[in-house]
């Protein structure tokens, strides 16, 4: 039997697959996981709001657990909704992020509840407004409402422009904040030391499971924290490059070809090692 007690799963690109659904053998294969006394963890850059929907169709409201949200700004129990954890950005810190993006000609995005609040509108919102639901609110005083504190700041934009931004931005906030890409087109700021590995960390102590005994998987850069802390850090096939080259394996299939079933059905539910890892 697996050594694995608690599994940690990223959502978009990870667990769903590109038409934003989850498999019947996926879900099966964490239903089964869950029966054999394993924590099943849903880890996502997205707002409570729109990882709901997934966490329901697992069945997770049913039974007591966790979400991590936001990228690690909000841990959410599964089975009240209530938040057990949160932090935002120091208000000085996101206004000066705010000054130099829109400084540089960038829009900028915060989430609240159900709404993307968007200083400008833009076709990465747009498309952000697909993958979510979320609706849209276009701010006026859009600096007011960073001046009052936010859990992230999302600053969408060509891949190619906005790592200048990035590193712009590392210069002047970078000891005051977390920064990195969730998507190439999306760079995120979150309050300093927060990122979806301190926030595994807390759910895994709160669950009473040792570091060593936890596996996190997924694709993006939003992941490296959760995927270096983990004690078996997994990249999906499909994964960022930089992702698999730190993870200590990489699935066999991608999302479209139920990576995360595969993974679960012959390592945590079968007899294979997870190879390199040295867990059984």
């Amino acid at each position: 039997m697996t050594s694995i007690r608690m599994i940690a799963l990223d959502l978009d690109d990870t667990l769903l697959r590109s038409d934003l659904t989850i498999s019947f053998r996926t879900r099966n294969a964490i239903k089964r996981a869950e029966s054999a006394g394993i924590i099943v963890v849903l880890a996502s850059g997205r707002i409570p709001a729109a990882l709901d929907q997934f966490s329901r169709l697992l069945g997770m409201h049913k039974r007591p657990g966790y979400l991590i949200c936001n990228n690690g700004t909000i841990v959410q129990e599964s089975h009240t909704g209530s938040f057990v954890y949160e932090t935002r950005i120091p208000p000085r810190t996101a206004m000066i992020a705010y000054d130099l993006a829109a400084a540089e000609g960038f829009p900028v995005q915060i989430y609240e509840n159900d709404v993307m609040y968007i200083s400008r509108s833009n076709e990465f919102a747009d498309y952000d407004q697909k993958l979510t639901g979320l609706r849209q609110v276009v701010v006026e005083n859009f600096r007011a409402m960073v001046a009052e504190g936010v859990y992230k700041l999302l600053i969408p934009g060509d891949p190619m422009i906005l790592k200048p931004l990035e590193a712009l931005l590392r210069t002047y906030i970078g000891n005051d904040a977390t920064l990195f890409t969730s998507k190439p087109y999306f760079l995120e700021i979150l309050p300093p030391e927060t990122d979806k590995g301190t926030a595994l960390a807390w759910v895994a102590e709160k669950a009473g499971i040792p570091r060593e005994a936890v596996l996190a998987i997924g694709d993006s850069m939003n992941d490296e924290a959760m995927i270096r802390w983990a004690g078996v850090g997994v990249a999906m096939a499909n994964g960022d490059e930089r992702i698999k080259n730190m993870a200590a394996m990489v699935t066999d299939k991608s999302n479209d070809d139920d990576g995360i079933a595969d993974l679960i059905e012959r390592y945590i539910l079968g007899n294979e090692p997870l190879p390199g890892t040295g867990h059984e």
